[in-house]
């Protein structure tokens, strides 16, 4: 199942424009007023990897089959949203499925393109934001709360637990701070967490919607302090226009327009492999004639979870994985090469996977 991220932010700061960037299609409507998206849109996005292309080269592979992302483009929130104004109860619905929340905030000023305020202001957006799902999260906890100190008078255990974790988040949250903030390393806690599917738990993105001039002089730390962010949040600049344009040319056009404008790198391919380190995940690959394919994994995972990515009967009948680091195999050239020269191991049950391993399974069902 793909990585899901959903995209959120008030009317008209470039949420659609990014996402049709992201996507590389116009099937998100950006329009200059107020809600033009209702239904989320989704689209899958491939992981961009440079790794692909070599592996598939010395495997003479017949395809490629990076790993994927799911954007979601979701409906633009409002001030009293945590109360239902404008799209909220939906809105905040759809945010409880993504995996990952990318908030877009804008930064720039255009006439033509209208703002729910007077004029952009970051500051008042991130707040705005920040705000509605504090407020939908201590709603959640309240009725959930309530169950849990029932049970808990009960006598039972995880009740127990789950009301004192409750009462610390809502302390949190009323000090206007998001249950992410929080540490918690408790295994019991970090379950109930999970289960209670608070918005302010789940890790946050911040995107800086620029203008073209701004993108290459952004400095992320000023504005942390222009809206009040802690060190920890992190925040990429972009400007979707960019990104739309950069979206309709080829690649060869792309590395010049980039380098025309100053910039390395897409905004956008530094926007998805940071979502994807957010979620702490590493890719292993798996690599022959028929197919080179990037599989996502999480950090300190097992080969047999690895191989479960493959499929079930992999995990369920795993012996041994032979594995080489990417590096080595592409300095050897071949895998025989690799082989000749004792690179290529044969790891067990306990091996946790490396970013970049290239695998090859051994299994008996």
């Amino acid at each position: 199942m793909a990585l899901k991220i959903g995209i959120i932010g008030l009317p008209n700061v470039g949420k659609s424009t990014l996402f049709n960037a992201l996507t590389k299609s116009h099937s998100a409507e950006a329009a200059n007023y107020p809600f033009c998206t209702i239904d989320p849109n989704i689209g899958i996005v491939e992981i961009p990897d440079s790794r692909m292309e070599k592996l598939a080269k010395i495997s003479k592979s017949a395809k490629k089959i990076p790993a994927a992302i799911e954007f979601v483009d979701i409906a633009g929130l409002v001030k009293g949203a945590s109360e239902g104004e404008g799209l909220g109860n939906k809105f905040l619905a759809h945010i409880r499925e993504v995996d990952v929340i990318i908030e877009v905030v804008r930064d720039f000023v255009d006439s033509d393109i209208q703002h729910v305020s007077a004029e952009p202001d970051p500051a008042e957006d991130v707040e705005t934001i920040g705000t509605e799902l504090i407020l939908t999260d201590l709603q959640t906890l309240e009725k959930r709360g309530a169950d849990f100190e029932k049970r808990a008078r009960g006598g039972e255990k995880g009740a127990k637990i789950a009301t004192k974790l409750i009462a610390r988040i809502r302390q949190n949250l009323e000090t206007e701070k998001p249950a992410r903030s929080m540490k918690i390393d408790d295994e019991d806690e970090t379950k109930i967490l999970k289960e209670l599917q608070l918005l302010t738990a789940k890790p946050l993105i911040f995107t800086v919607n620029v203008s073209e001039e701004n993108l290459a002089k952004f400095d992320a730390a000023e504005f942390r302090q222009q809206t009040n962010l802690s060190e920890d949040e992190k925040v990429i600049p972009i400007s979707a226009k960019i990104e739309s344009e950069l979206a309709e040319l080829d690649e060869a056009e792309a590395k010049i327009f980039l380098s025309d404008l100053g910039l390395k790198e897409s905004s956008l391919n530094r926007l998805i492999h940071e979502a994807y380190a957010t979620l702490d995940l590493i890719t292993f690959f798996t690599s022959g004639e028929k197919e080179t394919r990037a599989w996502q994994l999480r950090k300190n995972s097992t080969a047999p979870e690895a191989a479960g990515k493959i499929h079930t009967d992999f995990e369920r009948g795993f012996i041994r994985a032979d594995v080489v680091a990417y590096e080595k195999l592409i300095e050897a050239g071949s895998e025989s090469v690799a082989r000749e020269r004792g690179w290529i191991r044969s790891e067990g049950k306990n091996y946790e996977v490396k970013d970049g391993d290239v695998c090859v399974f051994k299994f008996n069902v």
